[in-house]
């Protein structure tokens, strides 16, 4: 495709979606596209989450772009610095920033059906319009706080794990984590040895598999980057290694999951010895119905003198600590919020006005669906990465990722080719496509308990309900016939 600068393209969002799909872009010849970041420096995820012991819990050749392939990863799982480094790297590669606005938060979307164009709002009230507009905005944005009496009146530091404070320093301070999720299983080890005392508030205790985690020594990546051929070959054996055990976590399999409940288990046993604060430590639900935890060294943490797990209901946080339901007050210096994210699928980041002047959250009252988790009736035009029902629940999100940049840039390069004005999937094929992603839900362990996978009705808006080669397939060729086409 020849060099067009006369097709302006909106990309929102400066994270692994946003800037895969603007290598992309250029890659295909296209380089009209502007990228708009809220934020002062690119990364998203890898950006905001910089708190003790942060990483990846997907292997780093398999977490990174299969056309940007990095040898030069230290260890197994990237941490958190590592992978922005990555990410900017990237940027800088292929020459990014000047397609760049940062600090620029897009506050409205409104499509215009006379031009076939949307028309973008800024925070500063500034308007950009565009053909086409892909949304890598991302589900997991904003942090989650928990609604818990007196939360604001904590006289200690307060520090949530996704905007950590690095001004306030926890050595030999007294200090409550709130939370047993995936950022907890890695703060908790990361910090029990530096503070005086560690409490840990659990609700609900998680499945935590072995990590493995491992350097990978100089020599390593120096043959991988004079060889790539062989790097290429571990991230296909890692990933196809992460496919096959897929069916132990999101099917609803007593036999599978007796599989996953085995390793944990043992993982377990080899961290604590101590028969009851296992029996705490050991959940009650069908493996994988929550998410599933990695870690080598969370479990054993609890084994150190200076840290407690406290597994009684929290009533209330007051200025000196936290007060549980037997009446205890935990006096703490700090207290870190492992609380995780607000879900953002369950509604449009910003208002977002489709044809007849239909909103999106409108369109997703009942809850928030897209055709292959890409496009939605009625908001021609408009490619969301990461959408409803794309989360992966056993391998890296990149899989799907790479996919939906491939798919919307089939779309891309045939509306420019045939100067086309909309391209507004049908509703019937929606419709249809998301009943049998609903149905196979039904076969899925996810529906078997409480999880922020689930809307408030208990339907799952946010994984795909299957192998992600699968989902790689179904969006692997774009169907004209699935879409409503309009020609100026």
């Amino acid at each position: 495709m020849q060099h067009r600068d006369d097709f302006p393209i909106a990309i929102i969002g400066a994270g692994f979606s946003g800037i895969g799909a603007a290598v992309q872009l250029i890659k295909a010849g296209i380089h009209s596209f502007t990228i708009f970041e809220r934020a002062g420096e690119i990364g998203g995820t890898w950006r905001d989450n910089t708190y003790p012991g942060c990483a990846c819990d997907v292997p780093s050749h398999v977490y990174s772009f299969s056309f940007e392939q990095n040898p030069n990863w230290t260890r197994r799982y990237a941490t958190s610095w590592e992978i922005q480094e990555y990410l900017l790297g990237v940027v800088d590669k292929h020459q990014l920033r000047e397609h760049m606005k940062l600090n620029t938060e897009i506050v409205e979307a409104r499509f215009d059906e006379a031009s076939g164009t949307w028309t973008l709002t800024t925070d500063d009230d500034d308007t950009f319009t565009a053909r086409v507009v892909i949304a890598g905005v991302g589900g997991l944005v904003d942090p989650s706080y928990p609604s818990i009496e007196g939360l604001a009146g904590f006289e200690g530091d307060m520090i949530h794990t996704a905007r950590w404070n690095h001004d306030v320093d926890l050595a030999k301070k007294r200090v409550a984590v709130i939370g047993t999720g995936a950022s907890a299983v890695q703060v908790v080890p990361s910090i029990a040895s530096m503070v005086s005392t560690l409490k840990v508030f659990q609700r609900t205790p998680g499945w935590v598999v072995p990590k493995a985690d491992r350097l990978y020594p100089k020599r390593l990546r120096r043959f991988l980057a004079r060889f790539p051929f062989f790097l290429r070959i571990s991230r296909f054996m890692k990933y196809w290694l992460s496919e096959l055990r897929g069916p132990i976590v999101f099917l609803d399999s007593a036999i599978l999951s007796k599989i996953g409940t085995h390793i944990s288990m043992w993982n377990l046993r080899q961290q604590v010895r101590d028969p009851a604060l296992r029996e705490k430590l050991t959940p009650d639900f069908q493996f994988g119905c929550k998410r599933v935890l990695v870690s080598d060294d969370y479990w054993a943490a609890f084994e150190q003198e200076n840290v407690e797990l406290v597994s009684n209901p929290i009533t209330a946080i007051e200025r000196q600590g936290i007060r549980t339901s037997d009446g205890t007050l935990h006096e703490a210096d700090a207290i870190v919020l492992a609380t995780g994210f607000k879900l953002g699928l369950v509604s449009a980041p910003f208002p977002v006005i489709g044809r007849g002047g239909r909103a999106l959250d409108d369109a997703w009252k009942r809850g928030a669906v897209a055709y292959k988790g890409m496009t939605v009736a009625g908001f021609p035009n408009w490619f969301i990465m990461m959408g409803p029902n794309t989360g992966p629940g056993h391998t890296s999100v990149l899989v799907y990722t790479e996919a939906q940049i491939s798919h919307a840039l089939q779309a891309i390069k045939k509306i420019m080719a045939e100067n086309l004005k909309c391209m507004d999937v049908r509703q019937e094929v929606q419709d249809r496509y998301n009943d049998g992603i609903q149905k196979r839900m039904k076969r899925m362990v996810w529906s078997g308990c409480e999880s922020w996978y689930l809307s408030e009705d208990g339907t799952n808006h946010s994984l795909y309900p299957g192998f992600a080669a699968e989902y790689v397939l179904r969006t692997r060729e774009l169907h004209p016939r699935d879409y409503e086409i309009t020609h100026f």
